[in-house]
């Protein structure tokens, strides 16, 4: 897999070293719930040590940023709050642009959502009776049915303005995978009839806020999900590193439409000090194979044929070489049949 530019990286060059900034998610990056993923705040902190700058751009808007880098503290990798850019912050941002100063926003979310709708001189409100001319949506564990019918009541005047802080569908958390903020704006959707604004991921503007923030002109996105994550960075002209440590998986990154694939796949931040493999393409039209170390892949219309021990992470990066390179334009996802084979 190459850079933005189409380079290589360097033999013997920790993958790291290519970027001045890594611009990274939280939820199955960082933290799954309350609990840090193995070494992942240790190998953050090491990045910053080594001169890297390492920024959070989460769409989780449950939370200040104030008490996110008060967590990402507590779990070994010391975190200011300037190195913190929500969902909420983006969403407050996006209001202000488009409202007067001091206009009526109902919250449909947390109170850190409301204290930065407040941050950028609009008022928070919590019911349609005191005249809201936005509605601004996030992420709250604890949101339930009578706060969603309040917006849905709400958007019943199309000249509302509505904005969600994110669409992501789930979240990660230390017992599995649970509904995430997509599903809860899905539901006041389906009542109104009416689809957000989207502030945050995958928007380029929360993640040219994190760059700009620490002056990177090198940065890599770094994150879980492929349609968030992975095409923020697309839509922000960012390269971007995949870690299999949340929701989507090496299947679904070879799977993905072009817009969602991962400039760089690892399977943990660790890896990050590591010399990112050479992979090698070769062949034409959709019979294509490509070589990752001592792993080979080979593209015969809709197989992908893969010569590693099964799920070998080098047999992901070839298969995705291959089959990227066979289906270069998608649009959609796809759907390749992947085989393993056996080297031995």
């Amino acid at each position: 897999m190459t850079d933005a530019a189409g380079r290589l990286p360097c033999e013997g060059e920790p993958l790291v070293g290519r970027f001045d900034a890594l611009l990274c998610d939280l939820d199955g990056v960082v933290y799954a719930g309350p609990h840090a993923i193995d070494g992942a705040p240790e190998t953050l902190e090491r990045v910053r040590s080594a001169g890297c700058a390492v920024m959070y751009v989460t769409n989780n808007a449950s939370r200040p940023p104030a008490a996110v880098a008060e967590h990402i503290t507590s779990l070994g990798a010391p975190t200011a709050v300037e190195q913190v850019v929500s969902s909420a912050q983006a969403a407050a941002a996006l209001l202000a642009d488009r409202l007067t100063p001091g206009s009526p926003v109902l919250i449909t979310g947390s109170a850190a959502l409301a204290d930065e709708v407040r941050a950028v001189g609009l008022v928070p409100v919590r019911s349609q009776d005191e005249g809201p001319v936005a509605v601004a949506q996030g992420f709250d564990p604890h949101l339930g049915w009578e706060q969603l019918a309040e917006a849905a009541f709400t958007l019943a005047d199309d000249s509302v303005l509505w904005c969600a802080t994110n669409t992501d569908r789930t979240i990660p958390r230390e017992r599995g995978i649970a509904p995430g903020n997509g599903t809860l704006v899905a539901a006041v959707a389906a009542a109104s009839g009416r689809e957000p604004l989207v502030a945050g991921k995958p928007e380029a503007p929360i993640f040219r806020e994190a760059a700009d923030r620490v002056g990177a002109t090198r940065p890599a996105v770094v994150g879980d999900r492929l349609d968030t994550d992975i095409l923020g960075a697309h839509n922000a002209g960012m390269e971007s590193v995949h870690v299999l440590t949340g929701v989507d998986s090496a299947a679904a990154a070879l799977a993905a439409c072009s817009s969602q694939r991962p400039s760089y796949l690892l399977g943990t931040l660790r890896e990050l000090f590591e010399p990112y493999p050479a992979v090698a393409v070769a062949g034409e039209g959709d019979r294509m194979r490509a070589m990752c170390r001592q792993a080979r892949a080979e593209v015969a219309g809709d197989v992908v044929t893969v010569t590693a021990p099964h799920d070998d992470l080098d047999g992901w990066r070839a298969a995705c070489a291959a089959w990227w390179a066979a289906r270069p334009g998608a649009f959609v996802a796809t759907d390749p049949e992947v085989h393993w084979e056996d080297p031995a």
